[in-house]
């Protein structure tokens, strides 16, 4: 089992055995946890016929190098999708298209709260650069508390030509940009619609931001000048479920 990845917390675990049990070869978990929602991934499991092992907390802090809330997944390694992927589930939807694109977010907490976020909003498909990028790793399945087993994670050679071919097919990018002079509430963001995040600090790349339709700053009262990346594409993506809420 040297080829298995490891994926902890309960979240996670139970997502992984809901929507991808095949991908779970065993459950590891701590001597005495025995309350409820340890024994939900138990019958989970069993019902996939998972071989279960119960180790002690010490073995498991050994192997894990973070907070594994007392369970642990032996699974094969994740599979991210390429552009073919993306291009059949975009032919497949009947809805119009909400895409995320991160440009290189590296922090992997950041990566999956934002996995997380667009879970809960509606998000068709998240991409990402290939290169100077986080990627899927435990640390993200764990931040994502189970949306890293159910949102599409794309990773692109290329970004801006990615970007390019989606404007093609009739989507719209709308980068957010502190400079920019129109907010984004006052952005339509109803039709078919990829919202392009920048990274931690640097924010978007010049030629990803030359590649946008359009442009939207967060309108910021207080004295900080810019929100955490996790934060600011939350409110962006539920401005955007809001106003396609509004038009149902």
């Amino acid at each position: 089992m040297n080829d298995l990845e490891n994926v902890y917390g309960v979240h996670a675990v139970e997502a992984l055995l809901r929507h991808h049990p095949k991908r779970v070869k065993q459950l590891l978990f701590a001597d005495g946890r025995s309350e409820p929602r340890m024994q939900v991934l138990r019958d989970l499991a069993a019902a996939e016929r998972i071989q279960i092992s119960a180790i002690s907390r010490r073995e498991l802090d050994e192997q894990i190098d973070g907070v594994h809330q007392g369970v642990v997944a032996k699974v094969s390694p994740s599979q991210i999708w390429g552009e073919q992927m993306l291009d059949e589930l975009l032919d497949r939807l009947e809805v119009p298209p909400l895409l995320l694109v991160l440009d290189g977010v590296t922090d992997p907490h950041n990566l999956g709260a934002c996995l997380r976020t667009a879970d809960a909003a509606g998000v068709h498909a998240v991409i990402i650069p290939k290169d100077k990028s986080a990627t899927l790793n435990a640390t993200v399945r764990k931040v994502a508390c189970g949306a890293a087993e159910v949102v599409p994670l794309v990773a692109v050679t290329n970004l801006v030509r990615s970007l390019q071919k989606l404007q093609q097919k009739g989507l719209w990018v709308v980068g957010t940009a502190g400079e920019a002079e129109q907010t984004l509430y006052q952005q339509d963001m109803t039709g078919p619609l990829i919202l392009v995040m920048g990274a931690e600090g640097a924010g978007m790349r010049r030629l990803t931001r030359e590649t946008c339709d359009f442009l939207v700053n967060l309108p910021m009262q207080g004295s900080v000048s810019s929100l955490n990346v996790s934060v600011a594409t939350g409110v962006c993506l539920f401005e955007a479920q809001r106003q396609r809420l509004a038009i149902k």
